[in-house]
């Protein structure tokens, strides 16, 4: 039996995982006790995931658990010892403006949690493959000291510039800059996950994500960009601007396409590796060319407005550079643009408002 762990199971990046390694062989191992409930309110709750990965997944395994609770997590792997090849850590409290809320939460979930989880793996199966879903936040806001120009409907980093054809890659500084309590936690598991990689060998790779994306995204005001504004435009709800005009541009990756690239991890491990990966120049927008996209797909306006204040931290201009992951895995590729990423979620969201009785 060749197991996968996931924690986060029910999330848009653990849900997605889920059903490509199960299509794969796997036998799926889930961890998530849907703190995203807790985090962002019953909308924002995974509840309905988990539903549909029982429905559709016979080799699907599922355990309410705190990835904290060091006891059940080892009991976990320890009654599965070497099946387990793959661990894909995506469980984690992903929001910048809800740490402040509650800094020790914040800090435990993402920190303490990735160290149990790694330990866990160590311990009882050091063979497998461990996969971390980090963030572009542990760059803190040094991309916003980059030589940015305001256009019409985006910022942009100015030619020449060594990242303005491809975008930023994993060359630059995570020190001397403000990350925000969010981005600080998720620094010490992405640290942490290279340690265990460098120091014990462990297969480990380090994922810093970009925008990632999908119509199994449960959106909400505090996080998720895209879902969340797709959410506004096919509801009617007004969708606030934090800053920058709307200017402020995102690179957007769909999650089939990142687990996609888990996958060739997985086929071919590099202990301790670490890659920017997002939409790159494939796939990137404003918040403003989102909504002009999303009204098109609606066919009406969606209502927004701004509230002035840009969030402590947050950044003006990302595009991730994935040449690095390109170059050391030439098989993966982009199956989505932004276009078809939109289209979908639009789709979901649109059958979702409907109803069962539509």
């Amino acid at each position: 039996m060749a197991v996968a762990v996931i924690t986060g199971s029910c999330g848009l990046i653990g849900s997605e995982a889920a059903k490509y390694f199960h299509n794969k062989g796997l036998d799926i191992i889930g961890i998530d006790n849907d703190l995203r409930g807790y985090f962002f309110g019953r909308e924002a709750s995974t509840g309905w995931q988990l539903t549909e990965l029982q429905r559709m997944l016979p080799r699907y395994r599922h355990h309410s658990v705190d990835i904290r609770n060091e006891n059940a997590i080892y009991e976990i792997f320890q009654s599965l010892a070497q099946d387990v090849r793959l661990v894909i850590h995506a469980a984690a409290q992903p929001s910048h403006d809800w740490a402040v809320r509650e800094p020790a939460t914040d800090f435990t979930i993402n920190a303490n949690g990735t160290l149990v989880m790694l330990e866990a793996t160590r311990r009882f199966s050091p063979e497998a493959a461990f996969i971390f879903m980090s963030t572009n936040k542990v760059y803190g806001d040094t991309p916003n000291r980059l030589p940015l120009e305001e256009l019409d409907t985006r910022w942009e980093i100015r030619k020449p510039h060594a990242y303005f054809e491809r975008g930023i890659d994993e060359s630059m500084s995570i020190d001397n800059s403000m990350h925000s309590l969010f981005g600080v936690s998720k620094t010490a598991a992405d640290l942490m996950t290279q340690e265990y990689g460098k120091y014990f060998g462990l297969k480990t790779c380090v994922f810093r994500g970009g925008c990632l994306t999908g119509p199994a995204h449960s959106g909400a005001e505090l996080h998720g960009f895209l879902a969340y504004l797709v959410k506004c435009g096919v509801t009617g709800r007004t969708y606030t601007i934090h800053g920058y005009k709307g200017k402020q541009v995102r690179d957007n990756i769909h999650s089939h396409d990142l687990v996609d690239a888990f996958w060739q991890f997985f086929k071919m491990p590099r202990p301790g590796s670490v890659y920017n990966i997002g939409g790159s120049r494939h796939s990137n927008c404003s918040v403003l060319e989102a909504i002009g996209r999303i009204e098109g797909l609606c066919g009406k306006p969606l209502r927004f407005e701004f509230s002035g204040h840009a969030r402590s931290g947050d950044h003006i201009w990302w595009i991730s550079d994935v040449g690095k992951f390109q170059r050391d895995y030439p098989e993966w590729s982009y199956t989505y643009d932004l276009d078809r990423i939109l289209r979908e979620m639009v789709e979901a969201m649109q059958e979702k408002a409907a109803g069962p009785a539509a």
